[in-house]
């Protein structure tokens, strides 16, 4: 990733991050250039003003910047450039590129802005149109075009540019030498690593921390130890690969020699402690660190909980007196990713102080373990609390309502939405599509679509997913074809949906249609939901023998037939009464999950249906051997606000006399109509 900043009177500085663990900052200095040609003289009043939309600038208010600019009597290049690179930070492209075009003299420093910006908002096109544009060109600019294609992912265009340069200084070899280690080519970049004339430390500490992360430790270390100079920057790169491949003992060695640490070798071995379970150790050495932070401290407890130790890291919180609010969340969401609701609850209810993040953890958290109406109720409290609702708890509350379902709840949330104005955010937008699918209000859930501004994946798979879940099929159909105009591509999920619409509808052709693209054009390797669909498919439609084929199929290539896929030919076995292939069907089921009741009733009833009443006995008797017993079934309602729950065989309700005898009446009326 590059970042530009310049000042008039500084030079260019360019900021590469080579990996997630390094980050190079390159200086670059034409003082030739800028005495040469940047000859625009400022006037004496307007650097108070250029000095002041730079100001509006770095604190994000380009409107106020825009204002002070209209109002200068006259402008300089520097006030133009900082205005364009203004917009271009604040992610206001049309309007950086407009200024540009307007502007009424350009240097060297307004193209590359230019060229910059563009890179940054992926219009490589338009930056590669302002480049051959330009009048006259330095090595800044065939840096900035480098660095810009390496940014978007073309590195080998970016070779091109490199190998096409009249003049290159090292932190053009340093670009692409990075660029094409971050892509993995480390053979390409060694060929262009030993032509460099001249190196500096960055261009060893690339090639340094390319090679440990690619495994090549012993040549990683070969090349550090034929280092002409050192900072701290190649030793930290030794020390992270040492860690990344498992040589937590030699990192340790190799820290201890080291002749200045600063605090990213301190953070990186002790998190490479706590991910080798050396709690302690890491523990003594971030008390040995001398610039502790509660960021450092948070970042261990954070490794120590991705990695399930989440006793350990309750303990050091309670031990040591660095603790945040950050710290409990992190906690509070390790405890109930571990499923002890209780601890998680135990600690929120014991915090003094909790901010936003703190009650939308916990409220997420209860709906992920199933504590659904205990989320509800939070959410009511955090409401009467005062911490301000944001985007994530909107979310949070709607991915319960979406799981209950609660459609009233649900429509309550989007009313507060609506009024706090968090209904611009795709990410909200989403949450409220899902609700409303899930709860079986497709209207609304189109309605809340078509309102959209834009969509992206989640958007398309909700609605999509949501017609087929309540079996329109073809109306799932026609909105994936309406995303295939768009420029967002189908996932698995995607197909998912498609696949089970057609299923639901019946549509065998096209389910094998959309199967075959699946595969063949959007490069999507099935899964054993997609195998799930295409067997139910055929099943409904009475396509027993074509499914058996297709199962057949799935193991010549190598996939194993998981227990899902044989649970949808059981069912159109059951369907259509075919007992031979539900029998295969059901006992591959019970290889796998030898106590689903649920396969031993259905082949029971299979039995019996066909008049093999020795066959059904025998499933009976092996049932009960193995202890399996039948769930029973639940349901539930909501009237007035009130959840009521159904268990099968479960009399204790207490208007249970009254509501049978209101389905009485439904069914008699049924009967008469018909």
């Amino acid at each position: 990733m590059f970042f530009f900043n310049y000042r008039p009177t500084q030079a260019l500085k360019l900021t590469q991050r080579l990996s997630p663990k390094l980050t190079i900052t390159f200086s670059l200095a034409n003082p030739k250039f800028f005495t040469q040609n940047h000859t625009t003289t400022a006037l004496p009043n307007l650097k108070p003003l250029n000095s002041r939309i730079s100001t509006y600038i770095r604190n994000g208010l380009i409107e106020e910047a825009q204002k002070l600019f209209d109002k200068m009597p006259q402008r300089n290049t520097v006030t133009w450039n900082a205005m364009i690179r203004g917009y271009f930070l604040n992610g206001r492209f049309d309007k950086a590129v407009d200024m540009f075009e307007r502007m009424p003299e350009r240097d060297a420093f307004s193209y590359n802005t230019v060229i910059g910006g563009l890179m940054q908002c992926g219009d490589v096109d338009g930056a590669r149109g302002v480049f051959d544009g330009m009048p006259f060109r330095d090595v800044v600019t065939w840096n900035s075009m480098v660095a810009g294609y390496i940014r978007n992912q073309m590195v080998y265009k970016a070779v091109q540019v490199f190998d096409g340069m009249p003049l290159k200084d090292v932190i053009s070899w340093n670009l692409v030498i990075g660029g094409l280690v971050n892509c993995g080519d480390l053979d390409l970049a060694e060929e262009y690593f030993r032509r460099m004339s001249a190196r500096n430390v960055v261009s060893w500490t690339i090639m340094i921390s390319g090679l440990a992360s690619a495994g090549r430790i012993v040549e990683a270390h070969e090349l550090f130890e034929n280092m002409p100079m050192r900072d701290v920057r190649p030793w930290n790169a030794m020390l992270v690969g040492y860690i990344e491949n498992g040589h937590i003992e030699i990192a340790e060695d190799l820290f201890r020699k080291m002749p200045e640490r600063d605090f990213q070798s301190w953070s990186e071995l002790i998190i490479g402690l706590v991910r080798s379970e050396r709690v302690n150790d890491a523990m003594r050495l971030f008390m040995e660190m001398p610039q502790k932070c509660q960021k450092t401290w948070n970042s261990v407890l954070l490794e120590l909980i991705r990695n399930g130790l989440i006793k350990e890291a309750h303990a050091f919180l309670e031990k040591f007196p660095y603790s945040d609010v950050v710290s409990w969340t992190n906690l509070i969401v390790g405890y109930f990713k571990l499923g002890e609701v209780r601890s998680a609850i135990k600690i929120f209810e014991w915090m003094p102080t909790r901010d936003a993040t703190l009650w939308n953890a916990t409220i997420f958290g209860l709906g992920e373990n199933g504590q659904c109406e205990e989320g509800l109720k939070l959410f009511i409290r955090m409401k009467e609390a005062g911490p301000s609702l944001d985007k994530a708890t909107f979310t949070s509350v709607l991915t319960i309502c979406s799981d209950l379902p609660t459609l009233l709840f649900g429509k309550q949330a989007h009313a507060e939405i609506i009024k706090a104005g968090f209904d611009s955010f795709i990410a909200v937008s989403n949450a409220l599509l899902t609700m409303y699918a899930r709860c079986g209000s497709m209207h609304s859930a189109m309605m809340e679509f078509s309102s959209m501004s834009s969509h992206d994946i989640i958007s398309w798979n909700s609605i999509i997913c949501g017609f087929a879940h309540h079996g329109n099929g073809e109306k799932a159909i026609q909105m994936f074809e309406r995303m295939r105009l768009s420029d967002v591509m189908p996932n698995h999920i995607t197909f998912v949906g498609v696949l089970s619409a057609c299923s639901h509808a019946g549509l065998v052709d096209q389910g094998r249609y959309y199967f075959n693209l699946m595969k063949s054009k959007c490069c999507l390797q099935p899964t054993s939901e997609h195998f799930t669909c295409v067997v139910d498919l055929l099943g409904r439609s009475g396509l027993i023998d074509e499914a058996m084929t297709f199962l057949d199929q799935m193991r010549a290539d190598g996939v194993e037939v998981p227990a899902s896929v044989w649970g949808a030919l059981l069912g159109a076995c059951r369907i259509y009464k075919n007992i031979e292939v539900g029998k295969i069907a059901g006992e591959r089921i019970l290889e796998v999950e030898p106590c689903n009741s649920g396969v031993y009733l259905i082949l029971v009833e299979l039995f019996l249906s066909g008049g093999r009443r020795h066959d059904a006995e025998k499933i009976w008797a092996q049932m009960k051997e193995k202890g399996v017993k039948k769930q029973p079934g639940c349901s539930w309602i909501e009237v007035n606000n009130c959840v009521h729950i159904f268990l099968s065989g479960d009399g204790s309700h207490p208007e249970l006399g009254r509501m049978c005898c209101v389905l009485d009446l439904i069914h008699m009326e049924m009967e008469i109509k018909s």
